[in-house]
């Protein structure tokens, strides 16, 4: 068995027997051990993606993927994502793979990603798991890729949202929202998408908000607010084609459920003119 702390330490050389390591790092990607999954085989798994050195495995890599979507533990799950999301990346700069590889990619994460229930962010003996955010990650990969068109990018769109407003007890407490926002952001970016298109995935929300009654706010809910707010500020600081369209159909759902929030832009004042 290869040490991988030392290969991570070395700066990430690649062994001679690289189809030997690429199977020990496949299995060390399900460890609960986080050290070991999150510290050593995820990072020696990007970084040679990324590199270059697995161009030739990159399609293989990503099908073994899909069949970790139906893994039984959750920690095994939630880093087929990243896994997708760097060979994603890969092929966007060096186009090595094909646009119906990367639909079936896209299915079988969508399909996964929708219907997973625990997506704590942290736990205390598996360390990350962050279903949401990590498939986050991969939206946004797939949202950058040449590879798909606006009916594509409207489709991820759709995802994040209804995974936003899946019912759940888990409060984002680790930045879920922004890794959301992100990918929102990434696919709104593209030119490709019509001002329809670009807030067409705000439906989910307004059937989310439709449901809500008095008293607490409920969790679902809760998230959804973050999610608005933090996708309102990437896209507001952002060159998205139809930046003003997405910020105002965001504005006016958060002031459906807060009033303060101004649901119509006011004119900017500049301020007390210098020397004054």
């Amino acid at each position: 068995m290869i040490d991988w702390a030392a290969v991570v330490t070395a700066d990430f050389p690649v062994p001679d027997d690289l189809d030997g390591a690429v199977a020990e790092l496949l299995d060390l990607l399900t460890s609960p051990d986080p050290e070991v999954r999150d510290g050593q085989a995820y990072p020696v798994l990007a970084r040679w993606i990324e590199r270059g050195v697995l161009d030739d495995r990159l399609a293989e890599i990503g099908d073994a993927m899909l069949g970790r979507f139906g893994h039984p533990e959750v920690q095994a799950r939630t880093f087929a994502p990243l896994i997708l999301a760097c060979a994603v990346r890969r092929d966007t700069a060096a186009d090595l793979l094909d646009a119906p590889r990367l639909a079936s990619w896209r299915s079988a994460f969508g399909t996964w990603w929708q219907a997973e229930a625990d997506i704590r962010g942290w736990d205390d003996e598996l360390g990350w798991l962050h279903a949401v955010a990590h498939g986050a990650d991969l939206v946004g990969e797939l949202a950058s890729s040449p590879r798909l068109a606006a009916p594509d990018l409207t489709g991820l769109l759709t995802l994040t949202a209804e995974r936003t407003v899946a019912p759940t007890g888990y409060r984002y407490a680790q930045q879920e929202e922004d890794r959301l926002a992100l990918a929102l952001a990434a696919a709104l970016a593209r030119p490709e998408l019509s001002e329809a298109q670009a807030t067409s995935w705000l439906a989910p929300v307004d059937r989310l908000f439709a449901t809500g009654e008095p008293g607490p706010v409920p969790v679902t809910a809760a998230n959804t607010f973050a999610v608005l707010r933090a996708t309102y500020l990437m896209v507001d600081r952002r060159a998205v084609p139809h930046r003003g369209a997405v910020t105002d159909a965001i504005a006016s759902r958060m002031h459906e459920v807060f009033p303060p929030y101004p649901a119509v832009r006011e004119p900017h004042d500049p301020g007390p003119a210098a020397g004054r």
